[in-house]
């Protein structure tokens, strides 16, 4: 082999060598692309916080949220509410670790109390009525509207007050509007102190704070219907929510998390209107 050759040789090898070199480099590269996130959230980029957080939700939709009927029971009249929702702050909107976040845009106080009392309606296309089936909710009405409803609320709803213990029983009452020159009609939350015996079923909620979910933007809580006599559960739905931490563009970000189960309308009244399968209100005659 000439000199020439041998220098082409030397020349092919000096190449090789740095062919493997760059190819070495470019497999730990790559590896270094493809592995997984650490298992710690805080040590997480705030991207793989989020595609971990969106995959647990996702996958405790597909495997535990839900609701289960074991029973129901029909012709009710009225319910006890164990616990209201109370009132909620832009803080608690925005705290990772608010108990309350997986119903964040559930109605609340007084409204909670009222979504179990009105009726349920839903409206198509150009404001015409639409058939309300169960994986078709419609919203509910707690405005005054005579006659009959096909999906009443419950007559009355008694609430335990912590403050002094007693039981009070809340109904939609009817008053005429001050001032209305036709006799308006406007419905209002009428309060007293509630009759024995208390109702036989109970509505009651958990919310749940599970520091490795909520490391994750993950929040549950569960809702159960319970015979009050007894301690058997009639039904529970258990509801999970996520969302990214809070930041300019979303501030309040447990108002807009993504939820299952859920309802695209009518959506603060989601308690009431899985009460309602379980404890089925009694209709006007």
């Amino acid at each position: 082999m000439g000199r020439a050759g041998k220098l082409l040789q030397l020349l092919g090898l000096s190449l090789w060598l740095a062919g493997c070199g760059g190819g070495e480099d470019t497999t730990r590269k790559a590896a270094e692309k493809v592995a997984p996130p650490p298992d710690d959230p805080a040590a997480m980029t705030p991207l793989q916080r989020a595609q971990a957080g969106k995959a647990l939700w996702e996958e405790k939709c597909r495997t535990v949220a839900g609701e289960k009927i074991y029973k129901t029971a029909s012709d009710i009249d009225g319910v006890l509410l164990l616990k209201v929702r109370p009132k909620a702050s832009t803080n608690q909107w925005a705290d990772p670790n608010w108990p309350g976040a997986a119903f964040a845009i559930e109605d609340r106080v007084d409204d909670y109390i009222k979504s179990f009392l009105g009726f349920e309606m839903a409206m198509g296309a150009f404001g015409a009525p639409r058939p309300i089936t169960k994986d078709d909710r419609g919203f509910i009405n707690t405005t005054y509207s005579p006659g009959p409803k096909q999906y009443p609320g419950y007559r009355y709803v008694d609430v335990a007050d912590p403050s002094d213990g007693k039981r009070y029983r809340y109904r939609l009452g009817i008053k005429v509007v001050q001032g209305s020159k036709t006799g308006e009609l406007r419905t209002f939350l009428e309060k007293t102190l509630a009759p024995e015996p208390s109702p036989l079923y109970g509505v009651d909620y958990e919310d749940h704070v599970i520091p490795e979910d909520r490391a994750l933007g993950v929040a549950s809580s569960t809702v159960r219907v319970i015979n009050l006599r007894t301690g058997e559960v009639l039904g529970e739905m258990l509801r999970y929510a996520w969302s990214t931490p809070a930041s300019g563009a979303n501030p309040n970000p447990w108002l807009t998390a993504y939820k299952c189960p859920g309802h695209a309308m009518g959506s603060g009244e989601a308690t009431r209107k899985f009460v309602d399968q379980v404890l089925i209100p009694r209709k006007d005659q």
